[in-house]
């Protein structure tokens, strides 16, 4: 028992200086009135959207709890439940600090970045200290109360079921006022990025919060709790051995320690470098987790120690080379992001083009760090007795631990891009939108790295997910000569396409009254475009609010059902050529999305900065329609994708034994 006591100790403490964060920065000043008003009209917004997403989403959990119960047994309903739970809860969390700390950031801009961006850092730690702490007293007390890592699993399928609807529900919101503000704000008549004549901008600084923070926050604990689960399982499986089961949850609370000191070193100094400070923080933490993990292998007394550790640092390794990947291709210092502006001056297909070339390009070095991560992590493993199953699916735990400082970096990115808009609206200097649009710069790019770093997560949990499953129904191996093995693995590889569709195209059903709405109230209210009236603002969030929860149906539909009518009609067989076809698919289309949505963004801001004319210019407004183009690239398919592929897998897990039984064909 004394090592679940550390585990829960270390989850109890990141929840701890989560809320020692969360007092920080609330004790910090704000002392502009329309700074004020704006931020309270996000935290409204945001409110209410999540208040109505939790409330749908807590009765599907109540529906499938139930559906639980009936076939699988009570005490993994009742894990499921929790998994939820812990899940909406650490969102919600991030979201409400986030809402509250924009005009608080706006205020210290006031007196430069060196004072503006611990504000922003610290009120983004909430949400990382929340994520991993509740993931890790969740997942341990349940294994302390059950001893059965299989009951464990139902809190994870909890966990993916609601970060699935809250990430596409998220990403579709924020996108469909993004869009709209953009399209006709920007391009029609010319405004700025958040000019409170825009009445969508509400909505969409409003989106921001409940897609980049309660969204990739739950995206995050899902892939963090995923991955844990299917070491824990292995462990059980091929040592039946707590040590090994134990590991995992041991080397998160690891990394809720590497994480606190990494923090540490996010200073800008005399740089002044936001994006510079963030970068040495995650190596920081990189650094001290592979110290950490060391002694835990040899605390723990494990047999064979190194076949446990290096598997972890090559985790680690990869996690590096995929997030830094993601930030070279999106970075707005960077030439693929500069290139891409350049061609905007010829219009917006070349700029469009140049964008999704460079994010097919992005594709190759991230496949090729997971494909290094993957063999090293397998062949050490073998080389020192640890089956290659285990040290692949520890490799994943190991690149997700550092997750407390990835959530904190990814959760500073929207607070920023919200105080840029509440300086606008408070009417500040220049200077102090100068100093917002550098910590925004970063913040992209920030959210870039941790999209990166998710499907990369997501790729090793999803191969450790896949390994569980093949033990649950006890495969020997996959035969691709086998029809049901082939159709199986071509269902799968579309389904993330289909996803996609389904949900870039619910954007653009939104988009398209989101734009109606705005321009009706340009057109037929007199006086908001002169800003002599304050637009409707709770008429965009309404229909962004309304669009995004009917839209999120079918796509989270179709997550959980698929992989369970694929096994039961095709057997298990096919399931599992079936999830070995979505996982390529998956990560592939999710990398190109992410990095290519990030590099438009990045693209129209060098722009905005003052290059090719600057804003208003004909290159501007052609990167404002590559922008467009990207945004549910970037915040609603593409890391929506590492969701899916990973609630698929663990349908498939949850549900095996069932399909084993009851699959009308075994092909």
């Amino acid at each position: 028992m004394i090592w679940e006591i550390v585990a829960l100790v270390a989850g109890v403490i990141s929840i701890a200086v989560a809320a020692y964060l969360y007092k920080w920065t609330m004790s910090q000043q704000n002392g502009n009135p329309k700074m004020e008003a704006f931020s309270i009209a996000i935290q409204e917004g945001a409110a209410a959207y999540l208040k109505r997403l939790y409330q749908a989403l807590g009765g599907l959990a109540v529906v499938i709890a139930i559906i639980l119960v009936a076939t699988i047994g009570l005490n993994t309903a009742l894990a499921f439940l929790v998994g939820a739970l812990c899940s909406g809860v650490a969102g919600y969390f991030g979201m409400y600090v986030s809402t509250r700390a924009n005009a608080r950031v706006a205020w210290a801009a006031r007196s430069g970045l060196q004072k503006a961006f611990p504000v922003g850092f610290y009120a983004g730690g909430v949400m990382g200290l929340s994520v991993v702490g509740l993931a890790l007293i969740g997942m341990t007390t349940l294994f302390v109360i059950f001893d059965d890592p299989n009951v464990v699993l139902g809190f994870s399928f909890g966990a993916s079921s609601v970060a699935l609807l809250a990430k596409a529900g998220g990403g579709i919101y924020t996108k469909t006022a993004d869009i709209g503000a953009d399209l006709v704000g920007k391009v029609e008549f010319g405004l700025a990025e958040d000019d409170p004549r825009n009445p969508a901008v509400i909505a969409d600084n409003v989106g921001d919060n409940v897609g980049d923070v309660a969204g990739m926050g739950a995206d995050i604990f899902d892939s963090y709790v995923a991955s844990v689960v299917a070491v824990m399982i292995l462990g059980f499986e091929l040592f039946g051995s707590s040590q090994y089961v134990i590991y995992p949850l041991l080397l998160c609370a690891g990394g809720i320690l590497a994480s606190l000191i990494g923090m540490l070193f996010v200073r800008t100094g005399g740089s002044n470098d936001p994006g510079r400070a963030l970068n040495t923080g995650t190596i920081a933490t990189t650094i001290i987790l592979a110290v950490v993990a060391l002694g835990v292998v040899f605390a723990l007394g494990l047999e064979n120690p190194m076949g446990v550790f290096l598997p972890t640092v090559a985790g680690l390794v990869a996690g590096i080379i995929i997030g830094f990947t993601s930030d070279y291709f999106t970075d707005i210092d960077q030439k693929s992001v500069q290139n891409t502006a350049k061609a905007a001056m010829t219009g917006p297909a070349i700029l469009i083009l140049e964008g999704f070339s460079y994010g097919l390009l992005s594709i190759v070095p991230s496949i090729l760090g997971i494909a290094a991560a993957t063999v090293a992590a397998w062949y050490l493993a073998e080389q020192f007795g640890i089956p290659g199953t285990y040290g692949v699916s520890i490799a994943a735990v190991g690149m997700l631990s550092i997750s407390g400082m990835i959530v904190s970096a990814d959760a500073y990115g929207p607070i920023v891009d919200n105080a840029k808009g509440c300086a606008e609206t408070g009417e500040e200097s220049e200077e102090t939108i100068r100093v917002c649009d550098r910590l925004d710069a970063a913040g992209n790019t920030a959210k870039a790295i941790t999209k990166g770093f998710a499907i990369g997560a997501a790729a090793l949990t999803v191969l450790a997910l896949f390994a569980a499953y093949i033990e649950t129904v006890d495969i020997v191996s996959l035969d691709l000569t086998q029809p049901g093995v082939i159709v199986g693995l071509f269902l799968g590889a579309m389904m993330p396409p289909l996803f996609s569709a389904l949900t870039i195209l619910s954007v653009g059903r939104n988009a398209f009254v989101m734009v109606g709405e705005i321009r009706r109230q340009f057109n037929d209210i007199p006086g908001v475009l002169e800003g002599k009236v304050k637009p409707d603002s709770a008429r965009c969030v309404d229909i962004a609010t309304r669009g995004a929860l009917k839209e999120l149906v079918l796509p989270g539909l179709l997550a959980l059902v698929t992989p369970i009518l694929v096994g039961l009609l095709l057997g298990v067989h096919a399931l599992g050529g079936f999830l070995a076809g979505s996982i390529v698919t998956g990560i592939i289309f999710a990398l190109l999305m992410a990095n290519s949505g990030g590099l438009w963004d990045n693209a129209k801001k060098f722009i905005e900065d003052g290059a090719h004319g600057g804003p208003g210019s004909e290159a501007h407004k052609a990167a404002v329609v590559g922008d467009t183009v990207g945004d549910p690239f970037k915040d609603t398919a593409g890391p929506s994708l590492n969701t899916l592929i990973t609630v698929m897998s663990l349908t498939a897990t949850v549900f095996g034994a069932i399909i084993a039984r009851y699959a009308i064909f075994a092909l």
